[in-house]
């Protein structure tokens, strides 16, 4: 473990990475930590704070660059070594890399643009009647150490230098991560190379830390160390939900942005279906399979009108899905919750087909058909199945797809495969899914998500903990902060960002009107 650049040796369990392809543990073991770990940790980070939330976005921008020039420097390290702990593909995990870097080098831009800061300025207006107006300002400043929880299926870009690190460090609040088991030694490299970033750039030590340990204990305790001001988490729904917990029985409540479940539901609609319902078959499966199913926007529901082109659908899905090699999943604990997902469905929903067969850790991908009257009564069958599983709803009509629609939960995507003879239907659709998802997409596969400006990924409970947020792109960086407003203080002590003059040379709301002036 690292606590404010030091290396720290644990006390407690004892953790190995794990080569699911080979299902060979590997050297070397690591120790969870304990309270006293999480104490010191939260600690540093709390000292931490008032420099490291004094930098300037200049400065934090090239501390963020800083860390992804270092991946950058010991990338074939960390793709040889992630590889060996996911069993991912290498070129996977090269892309990776270059997604974590880019995410760290989007909040870097994000910094120098200067709108996060949400700078904005009402005059002061002596002689309004009835009453003078005063002097306001309004800028946001960060909340203080976040705590971040590792993700199990992006051993980089979820992880310890993920978007949430990278958007936490971003708005001026010190981190300290729980790194996943599922892969510890990829998880210290790049601790590492965060720390060493830390130093080169003259920052306060407690400004990164990384700690290893369980959900229940050491995570419970750093979640509601006193210390910790938000917390950013990527994984399981059970998981999510007990760190909202914890966060809210503290004496000071704090927020909890947890992305958890989704099934992502594809609507297949009727034109589209009739001219390329094989091709969407295909495209389907290639889609579900990737990276054994282990992704938050895998396409787990698929809902269309029963007919000659969702036949056609089912029948090319069923020839791609029944050759699909069986292809490991990240972990025996992973594997084992995937067979039960799997088994719930077979006893709900008629098989369709099954991929290929493998070893006990490997994903056999599976495809199930109901009828969408069964599929609105049962909760099995609306659970999420993280792995290479999907579920077909056939409708009696459209109006009947609508009524699915609108009974679903909360979700990070809804797709939408349309041809122009389907728009009117899609106009229909479109309103039901903005109360459903955090992103609609048309004529395309929701695995796979654009970093960005403009992306969000989040969506309605129990997708998120919190709807209103993103935890990828530009805005993800809005969670750790909050608006101050600055009522008639002397022009001298004006933060930069709303001080007379614009010295910053940001775009800011003066009386009303965006202006750089």
């Amino acid at each position: 473990m690292l606590i404010a650049g030091a290396l720290v040796s644990g006390t407690g369990t004892e953790i190995r990475g794990y080569d699911p392809a080979t299902g060979q543990t590997l050297e070397p073991g690591y120790r969870y930590g304990d309270d006293t770990h999480v104490a010191a940790a939260c600690a540093a980070a709390a000292e931490a704070f008032a420099a490291y939330r004094a930098t300037t976005a200049e400065q934090r921008a090239r501390f963020l660059e800083s860390i992804a020039a270092n991946l950058e420097a010991i990338a074939e390290t960390v793709v040889a070594r992630a590889h060996a702990e996911t069993g991912l593909p290498e070129a996977r995990l090269t892309g990776e890399v270059g997604r974590t870097t880019g995410q760290l080098r989007l909040f870097a831009a994000v910094l120098r643009e200067g709108s996060w800061t949400g700078a904005r300025i009402d005059p002061a207006l002596p002689d309004r009647t009835p009453l003078p107006r005063p002097d306001i300002r309004q800028r946001a400043v960060p909340l203080g150490p976040v705590a971040v929880f590792g993700a199990s299926n992006f051993p980089l870009a979820f992880s310890v230098a993920g978007g949430d690190t990278a958007s936490a460090l971003a708005a001026g609040c010190p981190v300290v991560v729980k790194a996943h088991d599922a892969h510890p030694g990829t998880s210290e490299l790049v601790a590492r190379a965060i720390a060493d970033a830390v130093t080169a750039e003259g920052l306060p030590p407690g400004t990164f830390s990384m700690l290893f340990g369980s959900g229940p204990g050491l995570g419970t305790a750093l979640v509601t160390d006193p210390r910790i001001a938000a917390v950013g988490f990527t994984g399981s729904r059970s998981g999510g939900l007990a760190l909202v917990a914890a966060a809210a029985t503290r004496p000071e409540p704090i927020p909890v942005y947890a992305e958890m479940s989704s099934i992502n539901p594809v609507f297949l609609l009727d034109a589209a279906l009739a001219s390329r319902g094989a091709d969407l078959g295909r495209a389907f499966v290639g889609s579900l399979t990737m990276g054994s199913g282990q992704f938050c926007t895998n396409p787990g529901l698929i809902i269309a009108v029963d007919g000659p082109g969702l036949d056609a659908f089912l029948a090319s899905a069923r020839e791609a899905l029944g050759a699909a090699a069986a292809t490991p999943m990240l972990t025996p604990t992973i594997a084992e919750s995937y067979a039960a997902g799997v088994t719930a469905l077979s006893e709900r929903a008629e098989l369709v087909v099954r991929g290929l067969a493998g070893n006990a850790t490997a994903c056999q991908a599976a495809l199930f058909t109901t009828d969408a009257s069964t599929f609105a009564t049962s909760e099995v069958l609306q659970a999420e199945v993280f792995g290479s599983s999907s579920l077909v709803v056939r409708c009696a009509d459209v109006d009947e797809m609508s009524r699915v629609a609108a009974g679903l939960e909360g979700q990070l995507t809804a797709t939408v495969h349309a041809d122009e003879a389907d728009h009117d239907a899609a106009r229909q659709l479109l309103p039901t899914l903005e109360t459903k998802a955090g992103r609609i997409l048309f004529n395309g596969w929701p695995t796979g998500v654009e970093v960005g400006h403009a992306m969000v990924h989040g969506g309605p409970f129990p997708a998120t903990s919190d709807s209103r947020t993103t935890s990828v792109g530009g805005r993800a960086i809005e969670r750790f902060l909050r608006p101050v407003a600055y009522q008639d203080v002397p022009t001298s002590l004006l933060p930069s960002a709303i001080a007379d003059g614009n010295p910053d040379g940001i775009w800011r709301r003066v009386d009303g009107e965006l202006t750089r002036d």
